[in-house]
């Protein structure tokens, strides 16, 4: 569904991704750890055109959206082309970025009704049902000021979901949330999961990585370290900077 091949992208004199890698298959959980500043938000941000890489490959359930030319030229599909294809993917931020003036279920409807031309009858069912799915039916006509940081970023998932996307992309979507208020966001994360929803998925939440994850991809100074089944990277990982993050994880 994702394939991303020597994706290369610099701010200014800082190369934030050198040469990443990597394939996400159907149904799979694909989680990325690492440090800060490893590059792993700027990875989701170029795989679904909110950044635009320099160099590289991204090709998204057979479609290409950018590639590099003979010439060193980095090329992507014509706007509107690049536009469905990204449509593909939902994404869910670190911060929520719910619409305040909309109610929630108005922030559910409002992309499907624009975006894809829905009737108001077609989509609200769907939407409805989406926030059964994590909870919230209740919350469908407050504002994103009366709901607490998990309510929101489980709001933030239903309208991702209620675009219909085939692949799923999580930036941190715990990260900005207490403790307590963590486990009911993962808890809908795992329940996409288990419905083989494709993820990718960047986190700090190192027991959803272990547990759900199909594969865990750890990113360190704008490179894929390692890759691979979640128990052996976590058990006993090949190379001595994941051995090392792991290790000061455990230490804090």
């Amino acid at each position: 569904m994702i394939v991303a091949r020597d994706l290369r992208k610099r701010f200014g004199e800082h190369e934030v991704l050198r040469g990443v890698s990597l394939t996400v298959g159907k149904g799979e959980v694909v989680a990325v750890i690492g440090p800060s500043g490893s590059g792993k938000s700027t990875l989701l941000r170029c795989l679904n055109h909110l950044e635009a890489i320099d160099r590289g490959e991204v090709v998204i359930a057979g479609e290409t959206l950018a590639a590099t030319d003979q010439s060193g030229h980095c090329r992507y599909a014509p706007e509107a082309e690049s536009r469905r294809i990204c449509r593909r993917m939902g994404m869910v931020f670190q911060h929520f970025n719910l619409f305040p003036h909309l109610t929630v279920l108005h922030n559910l409807i409002e992309a499907p009704m624009t975006v894809k031309g829905l009737t108001r009858d077609a989509i609200v069912p769907v939407a409805e049902e989406l926030l059964r799915k994590v909870g919230l039916f209740e919350k469908r006509d407050s504002y994103p000021s009366r709901l607490s940081g998990g309510q929101k970023q489980r709001v933030a998932i239903a309208r991702a979901l209620a675009m219909a996307p085939d692949i799923m992309l999580f930036d941190e979507p715990t990260s900005a949330l207490d403790p307590e208020l963590t486990g009911e966001v993962l808890r809908s994360m795992r329940q996409l999961a288990e419905e083989h929803m494709t993820m990718l998925v960047v986190t700090h939440e190192m027991a959803f990585a272990r547990d759900v994850s199909t594969r865990v991809v750890f990113m360190d100074g704008g490179e894929v370290v390692e890759a691979g089944d979640p128990a052996a990277l976590f058990g006993n990982p090949a190379h001595p900077r994941t051995r090392a993050f792991l290790q000061r994880l455990r230490a804090g």
